[in-house]
């Protein structure tokens, strides 16, 4: 009987896993770095684009998350590496080598920022290092430094976070892969004020000085879907200067919101009930910012009230 062939192993000495990628891999994009420097809003960032990601995985296990769900071109992952994986995370690159021979395209993105800037945010954050150990934080990102000088090397990109702040962060991490940035989506709901204002209104707009089609018989049984309703309120004084003077304003705000990395805005439209005024200015108000370029979806709480 001839001896067993021992297993190939990492560096670390755990096994070398033994997997097929999928002919048609997914991308995969690894981000490390100096902790402190953003990994965390960076992979925030590509979730919100719509990638898989996964934190503080051990480099070892990259291979088999490419083979349970990347099993397509268009699938994308994302695996946060760093030192607190420890003593395995002395595998990356070996695990990146694996990765390569067997087909899989692996970008590796490194964060980085200054000494001071590190300590002052482990400073305001109020936690420890992971590497401070009973010393103090710049030790502690002394040692990381050493450890992480071969991968930074080996980085194919290196983004010194130092001056960004994370609205900034997000647009290089976007930038570097290629991706669009999110439009944003606009929200209007309509509803009654006797039925209380929605929960998640950014802004309300109070369209009850308009004339109330409530009372004309022939309209009360009408919704402002209804031409007849919308005709009657939108004829009232001051109907129209409110859509176009109201749709402008609020074309002017929601252009900086995607600047604070916000991804969804409520516009809550109101009158009495939430069935005539408050649907019909909805609608021409949705009008109005969809000639702006914005993308609008228009719902009616209270209509059916």
């Amino acid at each position: 009987m001839t001896d067993e062939v021992p297993p190939v192993t990492y560096p670390s000495g755990i096994p070398r896993p033994d997997f097929d990628a999928p002919d048609a891999a997914a991308e995969v994009v690894i981000l490390t770095g100096m902790s402190g420097a953003g990994r965390t809003r960076a992979a925030a960032a590509l979730a919100d684009q719509g990638w898989y990601v996964v934190d503080n995985l051990p480099p070892q296990m990259l291979g088999g998350l490419v083979q349970m769900v990347g099993s397509s071109a268009d699938d994308r992952l994302a695996a946060v590496v760093d030192v607190r994986a420890r003593g395995l995370f002395g595998d990356i690159e070996a695990v990146i080598d694996d990765l390569e021979a067997r087909g899989v395209p692996v970008k590796l993105i490194f964060l980085d920022a200054s000494d001071e800037t590190l300590v002052q945010r482990f400073e305001e954050a109020r936690r420890p290092h992971p590497l401070q150990k009973d010393g103090t934080i710049l030790e502690g990102i002394t040692r990381e430094r050493a450890l992480l000088d071969a991968v930074r090397e080996r980085a194919d990109t290196v983004i010194d976070t130092s001056s960004l702040n994370v609205h900034e962060l997000r647009d290089v991490i976007t930038a570097q892969l290629g991706e669009e940035d999110i439009p944003l989506t606009v929200n209007i709901v309509t509803f009654g004020f006797k039925n209380g204002l929605p929960a998640d209104a950014d802004f309300v707009a109070d369209v009850r000085f308009l004339h109330n089609p409530h009372w004309v018989p022939d309209l009360r049984p009408l919704t402002g879907l209804d031409p007849a309703v919308r005709d009657y309120v939108l004829a009232s004084e001051g109907a129209a200067e409110f859509v176009a003077d109201y749709a402008k304003l609020l074309d002017s705000v929601l252009s900086h919101y995607r600047a604070h990395d916000k991804h969804s805005v409520t516009i809550a439209v109101g009158c009495t009930g939430g069935k005539h005024r408050s649907v019909a200015i909805a609608e021409a108000l949705a009008v109005s910012l969809r000639e702006h370029g914005r993308p609008v979806r228009v719902t009616h709480r209270d209509r059916e009230r």
